[in-house]
């Protein structure tokens, strides 16, 4: 509602005030919401960065959407934004939450590849997506 309040008095719309938009469908558990104005975004001309993904990662976690957080996480490296811990993290969340432990292994590996910090929430969601596909044996290596 505010942000279309914004176009209605020609107030333009910026990345901040749109990133917090997306953030609280993200903390509501709206992804579709959170997918929609991500895409208002890029039509408006409105930059997406590494907060945007990051709350649009996240939202699709809450809504157990994992395919879509890993393939955010591919689009962010195509538009050239930097993936960060806090992306990889809810992606990884999302794996386990959708029963592809394999995924958030893949994606932990994969962020020391690419030399993103991996912190005690990486290894707990992982740990977790080994749990909820009771790939117990993993968690351990």
């Amino acid at each position: 509602h505010l942000l279309r309040e914004m176009a209605d008095s020609h107030v333009e719309r910026d990345a901040i005030a749109c990133n917090a938009a997306v953030s609280a469908c993200e903390k509501s558990g709206q992804w579709v919401c959170a997918l929609q104005l991500v895409r208002d975004m890029a039509d408006g001309r409105v930059e997406r960065n590494t907060i945007t993904y990051s709350a649009l990662v996240s939202a699709f976690e809450k809504g157990t959407q994992w395919w879509q957080a890993l393939q955010l996480l591919l689009e962010m490296v195509v538009n050239h934004v930097e993936r960060n811990t806090t992306a990889c993290n809810a992606a990884i969340s999302a794996c386990g939450k959708g029963g592809q432990w394999w995924q958030a292994l893949q994606l932990l590996t994969e962020m020391s590849d690419i030399c993103i910090e991996r912190d005690t929430i990486t290894y707990n969601a992982a740990v977790s997506a080994c749990e909820k596909g009771r790939q117990w044996w993993h968690a351990l290596l």
